[in-house]
This record gives structure tokens, sequence and C-alpha cells, in this order.
């Protein structure tokens, strides 16, 4: 593959002033296990995160209630103060438990608090993009969520948040939420074998709304799949890079924020953006 950056290949949603290289990074994983704690190696997790902005890398996703704090407060010992251009995305409408349980919280006190928690822990006096993460554990329940986007655009009139996404919601619950305010981007679960947004995202391409998807690569468990394999090998790539260059081609909204808490992978992860699949690896990805 040829050298890449991430500032190749951007895309700024409507209505924001925000440009998106199409690569990002996913600070999940610089939690410890299970998402909790701080992680084993601090100095590591802060050499990707470094790494990551010279890679070219414009946007971090993250969330307080990761650790809970732990990657915030890494991400701030990292990076802080913030190069110009780079983006911190952060979600709010779940508290961690004692017992690591993941709580939904969106009542309008839990949101406030969830933002000065996101605002402090960064280091921020706004946060750039903060994505309302609705109910439901295994995917969109279809509840009402304009309470909570309510709540988050009369912070938007205040200044504490520039621009507001979306994650964990379907289609309806995004027309509920564009009848309040601007959208910027949605978060969903969706990688090669998990497709149950495909008519999502290309309505919001049509919209000019950034889609993310979260678990790109698989997640807790990665893709498995002896055509991604196959692809890979004629293509002499990994089949994790294969799996990113897919969603790339996919639509232009499509950003992806594959995390990891080694140097070596966050570079195969940003050289996947030079990867270009041809008609036959498309379609026998899209077979899958």
């Amino acid at each position: 593959m040829n050298t890449y950056s991430p500032s190749q290949d951007q895309f700024t949603p409507a209505h924001c002033d925000r440009h998106f290289n199409r690569i990002g990074y996913g600070a999940m994983q610089l939690a410890g296990p299970h998402v909790w704690g701080p992680p084993q190696d601090r100095a590591a997790a802060v050499a990707v995160l470094r790494e990551a902005v010279e890679l070219g890398i414009n946007h971090i996703d993250t969330s307080d209630f990761y650790g809970p704090h732990a990657t915030n407060q890494i991400i701030r010992e990292a990076l802080h103060p913030y190069r110009d251009g780079l983006t911190i995305v952060t979600k709010i409408g779940f508290l961690r438990g004692a017992d690591q349980s993941w709580l939904p919280a969106a009542a309008p006190q839990q949101l406030l608090d969830a933002v000065h928690s996101n605002l402090r822990n960064l280091g921020l006096d706004a946060l750039d993009v903060v994505n309302f993460r609705a109910p439901g554990l295994e995917g969109a329940d279809g509840s009402s969520i304009g309470a909570a986007v309510e709540v988050l655009a009369e912070l938007k009139k205040d200044g504490l948040v520039r621009h507001i996404g979306l994650s964990n919601v379907d289609a309806g619950q995004v027309a509920e939420a564009q009848a309040i305010t601007g959208i910027v981007c949605v978060q969903n679960h969706y990688n090669l074998v998990h497709r149950g947004d495909d008519a999502l995202i290309d309505t919001l391409a049509a919209q000019g709304i950034a889609y993310v998807p979260f678990f790109p690569l698989g997640g807790f468990s990665p893709l498995q799949s002896n055509t991604l394999n196959e692809v890979a090998a004629g293509m002499d790539a990994k089949p994790m890079q294969v799996a990113l260059a897919w969603l790339l081609q996919r639509a232009p909204n499509i950003l992806v924020i594959p995390g990891t808490s080694s140097v070596a992978h966050l570079r195969e992860n940003v050289a996947a953006g030079a990867l270009r699949l041809d008609a036959a690896a498309l379609q026998a990805l899209d077979a899958l």
C-alpha cells in the first residue's frame, strides 16, 4: 500500500464547521478490561493518542463513561492543549454502575452533569460534538428521545455544546431529533457483516450527515470470514484493513473510528485508507 494520510479523504457534515478526516480513532480501548478502570499501561495509551494525531487523525471518539473518566483524562494528558482542527466527539446518556453495569442516564440533570464531567476531564470550555446515546443495550429500542435532545439543544444555545449527534438510534428517532435541532452525525452498530442500517446510511448521505459505525471491525469479537481473508490475501493486506476499506467505499459520509491500544495496530488501521477494493472484491464482500 502507498503512504496514506487521513487528510487525503475528508467529510464535512452539512451545517457543521468541523472537517473530519474519514479515518478517526475510537478511544474506548484505552480504558481497562471491560472498559472499566485505567489501562494497564498508561504510557502506551498516551503514545497511541500522540501517534494518532501525528498520523493525521483529526477526530477522536470518547466518553466520560469509559472507565469511567479514564479515557478522557488520558486524552487530556496526551494531547492538551489540543491542536487546531482536532475534533473530540463525546457521548452522554449512560452511566457506569459500581458493578461495571451500563445504566441509562437521560434525565435533564444527568445530561447536564455528563456534559460538565466531559468538559472537566477533557479540559475544554465547550464540547465540539456530543452524541446522545439512546437507550437499548442490544440496539435502538425505538423509544422517544425528544426530551433528551431538547436538553442538548439548550446546552448548544448556552455554548457548552457546538454540535449534536445521536448514537444507537433508528430512522424514526433520527427524524424526531431533527425536528428539534440540527444533527451532524449518527453513530450506530454497523460493519461488513452487520448491515441493518443500509437504508439509514443512504438517507443520511443524501442529507449530508455523517454516519459513524461503532464496532467497525466486530468489536470484542473480531470479524471472521474466509472470504474476507481471501480478499485480503489477494491484496497483500490484513483482513481488518480490508474491512475498514469496505466501510470507506460503502458511502462517502461514513467515518470510521477503529480503536486500539497498540501503535503498530493504529498504523495498520490508518494504512487501510490507501486500499481500493476492485469490483470483484466488492462483489465478494457484499455477498457476505
